[in-house]
């Protein structure tokens, strides 16, 4: 049903030599995140936390993980993010 493109996330994990991962759902996603958090800690030397709250959107990262020292926020959408590269999250640490 929804395409999670998990080859994409574990590459970019990998390339990041995350240790510590975030995975950031919407609603309509959040039944899959167990799947998600396998894939990743089988694949990866990662640890996997879940962010539970809540998400309007690609605009609402949770900025709150950076107090928890996560290497890395995969956030989860329903569609291609359409304004990507007019915003740089790289800056604060995302």
């Amino acid at each position: 049903m929804y395409k999670l493109e998990l080859d994409k996330v574990l590459e970019k994990i990998k390339k990041e030599n995350a240790k510590s991962v975030c995975i950031q759902l919407p609603d309509g996603l959040k039944p899959k995140a167990e799947e998600i958090q396998k894939a990743i800690e089988a694949n990866t030397e990662s640890e996997v936390i879940i962010w539970g709250g809540s998400c309007y959107g690609s605009c609402d990262l949770p900025l709150e993980v950076k107090r928890l020292g996560v290497d890395l926020l995969i956030h989860f959408g329903h569609a291609p993010w359409q304004d990507q590269g007019k915003r740089d999250y790289e800056k604060i640490g995302l």
